[in-house]
């Protein structure tokens, strides 16, 4: 049987330790660089210094921290030693952050100085720079823990947006497995930002991708438009992760200025975590002009490795997630569950070894997630078209009903976006005594455009069904973000019954 490999022994410092691997801004600007040596060398010191303090194989720490290169090497070095890690969100209130460090009975937890006083009373913690945190590390080799099949290596948080937040633990396996089937050809010469919080999925998978291909990160503590575009233009960046939100944002930053001529060096730009309309793809196509833009889709239950190229050559469109890779399996499932074929519409499933075995103390919660056979239920609505590219259509408990029409908030979404003046639009529903519920629209216009909210409404009754268009339109200058920087919807749907319903008082 072969050996499983261990998650943190993806940093390696291989044939040229003396590689610059990662150039850290929480150090400052301009940032410190580490090479390979030094930060496997970090890693495997503090896999032996949480030994020497007395953590063993199968314990939990929590990470309470913006991105750093101190967390980078904890993370990989504690899953050296089979410790596993609970990077946790801190932009949760901080009764939530002591419900998911209670769940995952971490025994350490690890805080920068600006999120220290969310950190629960009663768990030790040492605070990244501290003292405590220079006594850590053990200098020495380290020879990684070879995992059992389904050993965890780290265990993520879904938001608690909408409820207690689920716990996934995920295997050193299936993560290295998601890590290494996306992993084609030479990407040594990549240059990767990493500005995504390392709570999320997005950025772990990043680090492992940038790490395992021996290409380059910039780490970034957290992400503004103008930081990303300067490191964009700093170290001339080959590679691009987003969420389409932070892309909106970086156009928006330049407006209708020169864009930088360091963008002409960009070739791969993933935008992923959340739907994006035509609108917002040609922005970035007209910013970004020899970049190959792909939708990168996932979830934290079953993994990033889902899409790919189509395996005939057909060309990907825009709006598409991509083709099924065949090394995963996917479906998509009708209502009444049974398995859609063909052109059609339903909800995606998948399995793969990265699928997770179920959310940690919620039996209820893992058997409405995991259906027979071993598939994640999404929750994602997908249509198939006639070349088997799959599109979003839409979340399953995003769709609404107003007057027994149903509403995908994406597609009038998307339609919105078309506008020529609107940068970005989020549709939610409010409530209503006639039609049950109606779309309202929260709106941000480019730079120097104006728009009136009749305009708005005409414009997505003459382009499209005319129950879907909003009943209000309210501009707002950005679009509020939740902790995974996705959309806060539940915000917003808040915000707009209480604006909706102050607006038609003052009516009466």
């Amino acid at each position: 049987m072969t050996a499983i490999p261990n998650l943190g022994a993806i940093l390696s410092p291989g044939a040229d330790p003396d590689r610059t691997v990662l150039w850290d801004y929480a150090a400052g600007d301009p940032p410190r660089a580490w090479s390979a040596g030094e930060l496997d060398g970090l890693a495997s010191g503090l896999a032996r210094g949480l030994l020497k303090r007395g953590l063993k194989r199968g314990d939990s720490i929590a990470v309470l921290a913006a991105n750093r290169t101190e967390f980078v090497a904890l993370y990989f070095g504690a899953m050296r030693a089979g410790i596993v890690v609970v990077p946790v969100n801190w932009k949760l209130a901080a009764e939530t952050v002591a419900l998911i460090v209670e769940d995952a009975e971490a025994k350490l937890i690890f805080v920068d100085e600006d999120r220290a006083r969310l950190a629960p009373a009663g768990v030790p913690r040492i605070l990244f720079g501290s003292a405590d945190w220079e006594a850590l590390p053990d200098p020495g080799a380290f020879e990684p823990i070879t995992p059992e099949p389904d050993e965890p290596a780290q265990i993520l948080y879904t938001s608690g947006s909408t409820g207690r937040p689920k716990g996934v633990p995920l295997s050193h396996r299936g993560q290295h497995w998601m890590v290494q089937v996306v992993s084609k050809g030479d990407n040594s010469q990549h240059r990767l930002i990493v500005a995504a919080p390392m709570y999320h999925m997005n950025a772990l998978f990043n680090l492992k991708f940038a790490f395992l291909n021996r290409a380059q990160v910039i780490l970034q503590p957290v992400f503004t438009a103008e930081s990303y575009v300067k490191a964009i233009v700093d170290h001339q960046a080959t590679w691009l992760t987003c969420v389409p939100t932070m892309m909106a944002m970086v156009a928006n930053h330049l407006g209708d200025g020169p864009r930088p001529a360091e963008f002409d060096g960009v070739t791969r730009l993933f935008m992923g975590s959340s739907p994006y309309s035509q609108a917002l793809v040609d922005r970035v196509r007209a910013l970004f002009p020899n970049a190959r833009i792909t939708n990168g889709y996932g979830t934290t239950e079953a993994g990033a490795a889902v899409y790919g190229p189509h395996p005939d050559g057909i060309p990907t469109p825009d709006e598409a997630l991509g083709y099924p890779i065949p090394e995963g399996e996917t479906r998509l499932v009708a209502r009444d569950g049974s398995v859609v074929d063909g052109v059609g519409e339903g909800i995606l499933q998948m399995r793969n070894p990265a699928t997770m075995r179920g959310y940690r103390h919620m039996p209820e919660k893992t058997a409405a997630a995991l259906r027979d056979g071993g598939w994640y239920h999404s929750g994602d609505v997908v249509r198939r078209d006639e070349n088997g590219f799959h599109y979003f259509v839409g979340r399953e408990d995003d769709m609404f009903v107003c007057g027994g029409e149903n509403i995908w908030p994406a597609e009038v979404e998307r339609l919105l976006e078309s506008h020529p003046a609107i940068s970005q639009a989020v549709v939610v529903p409010v409530p209503d005594d006639v039609k049950q519920k109606l779309p309202v629209a929260f709106v941000t216009l480019r730079e120097g455009e104006s728009l009136s909210e009749e305009a708005v409404k005409q414009w997505t009754i003459e382009r499209g069904p005319a129950y879907q268009h909003p009943r209000h339109v309210f501009f707002v200058p950005a679009i509020p973000l939740a902790g995974t920087n996705k959309i806060d919807r539940n915000g917003l749907t808040r915000q707009a019954a209480e604006l909706a319903a102050a607006r038609n008082s003052s009516r009466t």
